[in-house]
């Protein structure tokens, strides 16, 4: 397996506007530390690799790689690393994003030729800290013409927990800025990630079979998760001889909640609160949801990364929690 190089900084970056002012490592050693490279920010948490964020010369920013407790690589490598015996289906499944494949009817989830593009525009704020790393983004999303769809402005926050977990809160709210924008009904979205190839709950033909499992807040498992709603969902399986699981919780604040999750046995794990007529089989468009021009919407997601099954890792409690937490600004 190809090893990634990460960049370890001895500095603390807060960036503005694409400005930035250098901050003295010891004031949050062992902290969270984010650092800002031409095309990525490098982010690592109690001075070990968490993820990199790639945001400049890509169809849509992801996340990538993304390391879990115990150094752990909890996302597919491809398309980004081709990585011997990982299956190479659905390039556009970058290891973690948001995207989705209809914003007023253009397909914004694919990378095919008639695909649009979600466009960084800038860092409106970026910080390091002791317990807590953020970092605001603000984004056009542009079809293949160049027509501006809308906007988002998204803010990042990375926790610095125990050793065997890990927090990431993506908080993305979504501007209607060049007139109604409208989240078309399909299952393609939207909050999403690829899980590593050993965690899938199915293996492709000639490989041994698939030792992941697939849990929502309902109690429904494996396979018949897909489609259903729930406040979250939990995907374990094992990766380098370890189980480990990545949980992500639907804030009750969302629009829709609970989502319905666009969760597959071969990786895709995504929350998607727009394909009711794929998930429940109602009308051409009965998922649509508009935002009227000039206003806007907000949805937040937390992403758990933890040791052991749902059950070892508290799962429940932990969304409980995240409930329970005061409402960001």
């Amino acid at each position: 397996m190809t090893q990634r190089k990460f960049t370890y900084s001895l500095v603390v970056l807060f960036i503005a506007a694409e400005g930035c002012t250098t901050i003295p490592e010891h004031a949050i050693q062992g902290g969270v530390n984010i650092v800002q490279e031409p095309a990525r920010l490098v982010i690592n948490v109690g001075g070990k690799p968490f993820a990199e964020y790639h945001y400049r010369d890509v169809p849509r920013p992801f996340f990538y790689p993304v390391l879990g407790p115990g150094g752990e690589p909890m996302t597919r490598h491809w398309p980004m690393e081709n990585v011997p015996g990982e299956d190479q289906d659905h390039p556009h499944h970058r290891s973690l994003w948001y995207a989705h494949g209809d914003l007023n009817g253009y397909d914004f989830w694919s990378e095919g030729p008639k695909s649009g593009k979600t466009v960084h525009e800038a860092f409106l704020d970026l910080q390091s800290g002791a317990q807590l790393g953020f970092f605001t983004e603000k984004n056009n999303w542009i079809t293949r013409e160049g027509k501006l769809v809308c906007e988002d402005v998204r803010k990042i926050r990375i926790y610095n927990r125990a050793a065997t977990e890990r927090l990431l809160d993506f908080d993305i709210t979504f501007k209607a800025v060049n007139g109604d924008l409208t989240f078309g009904d399909t299952k393609e979205g939207s909050m999403a990630i690829r899980i590593a190839e050993s965690m899938k709950l199915t293996q492709s033909k000639g490989k041994p079979p698939g030792q992941g499992h697939i849990i929502n807040s309902e109690g429904v498992r494996d396979d018949q998760t897909w489609g259903k709603r729930a406040k979250w969902c939990d995907y374990y399986g094992p990766v380098n001889g370890k189980i480990v699981g990545i949980a992500i919780f639907d804030h009750p604040s969302n629009p829709k909640h609970p989502t319905w999750w666009h969760v597959r046995d071969y990786g895709l794990f995504a929350a998607n609160p727009f394909g009711v007529h794929d998930f429940e089989k109602k009308a051409a468009g009965a998922g649509n949801f508009t935002i009227p021009a000039g206003k806007s919407a907000r949805f937040r997601y937390r992403f758990y990364f933890h040791e052991g099954d749902e059950q070892r890792a508290r799962v429940g409690q932990r969304y409980e929690e995240y409930v329970a937490e005061k409402l960001n600004p």
